[in-house]
C-alpha cells in the first residue's frame, strides 16, 4: 500500500459519514503520489496527515428571531484548515445543505485554489444551515448579526477573512460586515466581497465568472483551439453564471442555456443576459420568470436535463456534484470539447474518468474558478493600502493570475510526466508550494 493510500483509508475510516470531504480528498490525494514518490521527506514529517486534518473547526448556534416573533436557531461554522501561505481565506455558505463534510470539502480544495492564485492566502470555509431565500431583508440582517456575534471572535484582517459565496452576496456580506465593525471597534479589510462604498473592490462580482473563462481560453489556446464559435451551456444563474455568460458571449461563444435549482432555460439563440440579470440581480425571481420576457426559449421542470443540450463547452457553475457519468457520457456523446469548472467540485469521480478517457479538455475547479479569491486577495490588498483600483486594472491583474495559473498547472504536468492531465497538475501545482511552506515551519 502506498503513502497516498494509506492516508486516504485513515481518513476514510475516521470520516466514515463524511462523503463530500472523502470524496474531494481521493480527488487530491490519489493524484499526489508522483509528489511524495520524489520527496520522502514529506512522509518522514506526516505531511500529508497534517494536510488533510483541519488546523481548528468551530461550530456554533445562531439564535435569531423571525418577522412573526419566533425564535429560530440554525448552525454556524468556520473551518480554518490551512494557514502555511497566509491567512486563512474562503467563503461562508448560507444553505440548508450545508454540513461539514460539504464546508470540508471546499476547505481542502480552497488550500490548493488559494495556492494556485499565487497570493499570500491560506484555506478556510465556514457557513450556516440557514435558509436566506424567502426571507426578508430583516430577517436576514438580524441572522447575519447573530452568526458574526460569535464568528467575530475568531476572524481578522491578518487572521481569517471570510468571503461569500451560495446564499452569500453583498446584502449578507454588508450585515456581516456592519455588525463586526460594531464588535470590534475597527475598520478592517475582515471580509471581501464588501459593498463599493465601503471598501469593496471593482470587478469583484463579475471576478469567479470571468476568471472561469480566462483560464478556459488559455487551456484552448493551448491546444490550438478557439473560443470564439462555439456553442455553450452554462448550468446556474448565480454572479458565477451571469459574468461566465457575460464574457462567454464576448469571447464570442453562444450561450443557449441557464438553470437554477428548480429547472433549465433553453434559447437556441443565445441567452438574452439583459433578462437574466432582471430576474436573478433586481428582483431575486426564478429563472422559469425568463420564458415570460422571451417566448422563442423553453423551460424544463429539474437541472439534470440540461446537460442534455448539444454543445461544444460546458460550463458547470451551479454546485457540487451536478454532473455524474450519465450526464458526461451524453455530453461527449453530442460533441462537447471542453469543460471548465465553475462551480466547486461540480463534477463526480466517475463523470472526470468520462472526459478523461474520451480526452475532453477539462479546466478543474480549484483551478479554473480560482478568479473570485484571487480578486478577493486583491481586495484585501486595496484595504491595506487604503486605495482603489480601477475595473480595468482589477481585470488585468485577474487576466494575468489566471494565465499564470493555467501555466503554473500545465508545468507541474510537464515536471511530473503526467501529460496535459489539468486535475493533476492543479493538484500538484497548488499541494507544492503549500507542502514548502508547512516543511519550513516545522511540525505544527
Amino acid at each position: 500500500m502506498t503513502y497516498v493510500e494509506e492516508v486516504y483509508a485513515k481518513l476514510e475510516k475516521e470520516n466514515p459519514n463524511e462523503k463530500e470531504f472523502l470524496q474531494a480528498a481521493k480527488e487530491i490525494l490519489f493524484s499526489l503520489q508522483p509528489v511524495f514518490d520524489k520527496h520522502p521527506e514529506y512522509q518522514k514529517a506526516a505531511l500529508l496527515e497534517r494536510f488533510v486534518e483541519p488546523e481548528r473547526i468551530i461550530m456554533f448556534r445562531v439564535p435569531w428571531v423571525d418577522d412573526n416573533g419566533v425564535v429560530q436557531v440554525n448552525k454556524g461554522y468556520r473551518v480554518q484548515f490551512n494557514s502555511a501561505i497566509g491567512p486563512y481565506k474562503g467563503g461562508l455558505r448560507f444553505h440548508p445543505s450545508v454540513n461539514l463534510s460539504i464546508l470540508k470539502f471546499l476547505g481542502l480544495e480552497q488550500i490548493l485554489k488559494n495556492s494556485l492564485t499565487t497570493l499570500p492566502i491560506g484555506g478556510g470555509k465556514g457557513g450556516s444551515n440557514f435558509n436566506p431565500k424567502g426571507k426578508s431583508d430583516a430577517e436576514v440582517m438580524r441572522f447575519c448579526q447573530s452568526f458574526m456575534t460569535e464568528l467575530s471572535r475568531h476572524i481578522g484582517a491578518d487572521v481569517d477573512v471570510p468571503a461569500g459565496d451560495i446564499g452569500v452576496g453583498g446584502r449578507e456580506i454588508g450585515y456581516l460586515f456592519g455588525q463586526y465593525k460594531r464588535l470590534r471597534d475597527e475598520y478592517t479589510g475582515v471580509l471581501t466581497g464588501k459593498g463599493l462604498t465601503y471598501g469593496g473592490s471593482l470587478g469583484r462580482k463579475e471576478a469567479t465568472g470571468y476568471g472561469l473563462l480566462f483560464f478556459v481560453r488559455e487551456m484552448l489556446e493551448y491546444n490550438g483551439k478557439k473560443t470564439n464559435g462555439n456553442v455553450a451551456v452554462i448550468s446556474g444563474s448565480g454572479n458565477v453564471a451571469i459574468y461566465a455568460c457575460e464574457k462567454a458571449t464576448e469571447m464570442g461563444m453562444k450561450v443557449v442555456a441557464m438553470s437554477d435549482s428548480d429547472g433549465y432555460i433553453y434559447d437556441p439563440n443565445g441567452i438574452n443576459l439583459d433578462v437574466v440579470k432582471d430576474i436573478k440581480e433586481v428582483r431575486r425571481a426564478r429563472i422559469s420568470e425568463y420564458v415570460k420576457a422571451v417566448p422563442t426559449a423553453t423551460y424544463t421542470v429539474g437541472c439534470k436535463g440540461i446537460w442534455t443540450i448539444k454543445c461544444d463547452i460546458a460550463l458547470p457553475c451551479a454546485t457540487q456534484n451536478e454532473i455524474d457519468e450519465e450526464s458526461a457520457k451524453i455530453l461527449v456523446k453530442n460533441g462537447v470539447f471542453a469543460v471548465g469548472e465553475g462551480a466547486n467540485m461540480p463534477s463526480t469521480l466517475e463523470a472526470i474518468e468520462v472526459f478523461r478517457a474520451n480526452k475532453i479538455l477539462f479546466a478543474p475547479a480549484k483551478a479554473a474558478n480560482a478568479g473570485g479569491v484571487a480578486t478577493s486577495a486583491l481586495e484585501m490588498s486595496q484595504n491595506s493600502m487604503r486605495l482603489s483600483w480601477s475595473k480595468a486594472e482589477v481585470f488585468e491583474k485577474l487576466s494575468g493570475i489566471m494565465k499564470a495559473i493555467h501555466a503554473n498547472c500545465a508545468a507541474a504536468c510537464e515536471k511530473y510526466g503526467t501529460g496535459y492531465d489539468l486535475v493533476y497538475g492543479a493538484n500538484i501545482a497548488g499541494f507544492e508550494k503549500v507542502a514548502d511552506a508547512m516543511m519550513a515551519q516545522g511540525i505544527v
